[in-house]
């Protein structure tokens, strides 16, 4: 079975956690451990967010003074290339020697006129309290959202249209290589007015580049692998209910929040609607029984209706 497996940004760092090299290594030890029970009969590729990460970076490239601030595309490459080594090394430690491991870094092109551009949506980064979330964006330019209680900065996340290294994706899977790509959504391009391609200051949403990715490379499972185990009807209330099971048509129908679960549910529906296979969205530390249909909220165009856990 072939499966794409999208770990979300804040799993790896969860949310609150110091953005420390070893923290992220432990949330990765973590995934890698899930995924190498799955491993054996099936080719995997694996995505990944990277949301926290590239707020860090940005943070830290702020902090150097002599040099305008590296683009956001530039460090969604920078992203790709650490957390797809951590991946490797720690998948690589637990799966046998003769398994080849390769990340790609990922080009995706999108539209310059796409509307997200005037409307910036993407968290990135630490979370903050109010007044320094303020203070931040006045001295940077941010724009800052609610995340939860707290806040973050936001940019602007334009939809996904291709992803240009699909076919040595495909080769290497044939091979037999575990594939690390498209992470943080893969690295934003756009064609200028001479056809020559080139970065764009914004970050993919990783779920809905991930469904994207599934369904152009035929996979049979899209896992979306996040901090909470599943999608919830009347989430953070006392009668809170995980959704088992549903329809595309029925849970895109719930109106999930835009900056957490809901592009999560639209990846998932996409991927369910374009191609009649099953999604599943689920925690990081059950990836397994997600693959064994076991754990998670599965999304298909076989549901019956909606039904909950």
């Amino acid at each position: 079975m072939r499966i794409v497996i999208a770990l979300g940004g804040n799993a790896l760092l969860r949310r609150g956690e110091p953005l420390s090299a070893e923290n992220q290594r432990e949330n990765i030890r973590l995934a890698c451990a899930q995924i190498a029970q799955i491993a054996p009969g099936n080719e995997l590729v694996v995505a990944h967010g990277n949301g926290p990460q590239v707020g860090l970076l940005a943070l830290q490239g702020a902090a150097y003074k002599d040099v305008p601030s590296y683009p956001l595309d530039v460090l969604g490459a920078e992203t790709e290339g650490m957390i797809g080594y951590i991946i490797e090394q720690e998948l690589g430690n637990l799966l046998p020697f003769e398994v080849p491991f390769a990340t790609l870094l990922t080009q995706v092109e999108v539209d310059p006129k796409d509307p997200a551009f005037q409307a910036p949506s993407k968290p990135i980064g630490p979370v903050y309290d109010r007044e320094e979330a303020q203070r931040l964006a006045e001295q940077w330019g941010w724009s800052i959202a609610p995340d939860g209680e707290r806040f973050r900065r936001v940019v602007p996340s334009p939809r996904p249209k291709r992803i240009f290294e699909i076919r040595p994706i495909s080769w290497l899977l044939e091979k037999g290589c575990v594939v690390i790509c498209a992470g943080g959504g893969g690295i934003p391009t756009v064609y200028d007015q001479h056809g020559r391609l080139q970065g764009v200051e914004a970050v993919i949403d990783k779920d809905l580049c991930s469904a994207l990715l599934a369904e152009q490379l035929g996979a049979d499972l899209l896992v979306i692998a996040t901090d909470v185990d599943g999608a919830y009807l009347d989430w953070g209330a006392p009668q809170q209910r995980r959704i088992a099971e549903a329809h595309p048509q029925q849970l895109e129908y719930l109106g999930f929040a835009a900056g957490s679960m809901g592009p999560k549910v639209e990846a998932a529906c996409q991927f369910a609607r374009n191609t009649g296979k099953v999604a599943v969205i689920g925690s990081l530390g059950q990836i397994e029984a997600i693959v064994r249909g076991e754990a998670g909220t599965r999304v298909s165009l076989a549901a019956a209706g909606l039904r909950h856990a």
